[in-house]
């Protein structure tokens, strides 16, 4: 197909297309002489991706450069979603390590789950985070860690199934990132109407 066609059928603007290759999201299409070429289904898939992780999960063009560059050279699949993670969720790079009783926390939560004894981006966040509400006077006690990550055992399970089937990188991303993002925004409503519920038990009583 060209241009037009690609345009019509993703319902991306001819304009927009451009943009994205000259930026390296969308590979180019096959020459068919100097000022013509050939877009597959191929492109399809790739632009269906770049606007879900536009609009749905609201990516910047440099984020989702890095991610397709990512697909584009074949990085293993858990690279992949290792970072599919950390721009979605925003976990940042820990590039040191933290110590003392977040880290111990941490430790003890990992050990307690079974989960892989592994250095992640994930495993680097939560720590930060129980050091920040340790400053910030939060407690956090053993048996509020072993409640929380149960059913974050549970919820991670479904969620990584999910992104076993698809045998296309693109696919795999698009599934990733935007089931990452929706489900991670469905546990804060649903947590939200969990604690406004025992609220409204405890005081309207």
């Amino acid at each position: 197909m060209q241009l037009n066609e690609l345009s019509q059928r993703s319902g991306v603007t001819p304009a927009s297309i451009k943009y994205y290759l000259r930026e390296g999201l969308l590979p180019p299409g096959e020459a068919v002489h100097a000022t013509r070429a050939e877009y597959s289904a191929r492109h399809l898939e790739r632009l269906e991706l770049i606007q879900a992780l536009r609009q749905i999960v609201g990516l910047n063009i440099g984020q989702i450069r890095g991610l397709v560059k990512m697909a584009d050279d074949g990085v293993p699949r858990l690279d992949l979603l290792a970072a599919v993670q950390r721009v979605v969720l925003d976990l940042g790079n820990y590039t040191t390590s933290i110590g003392g009783e977040a880290a111990e926390a941490t430790d003890a939560v990992v050990r307690l789950r079974g989960w892989p004894d592994s250095a992640s981006d994930a495993r680097n966040a939560l720590t930060a985070h129980l050091e920040l509400m340790a400053g910030l006077k939060i407690p956090v006690s053993e048996t509020v860690l072993d409640a929380y990550s149960k059913a974050m055992d549970d919820v991670a399970g479904l969620d990584i199934a999910a992104t076993t089937a698809p045998e296309s990188t693109d696919r795999l991303i698009l599934t990733a990132a935007v089931g990452m993002h929706m489900h991670s925004q469905l546990l804060l409503k649903l947590l939200a109407l969990a604690q406004a519920s025992h609220a409204i038990r405890r005081y309207q009583g």
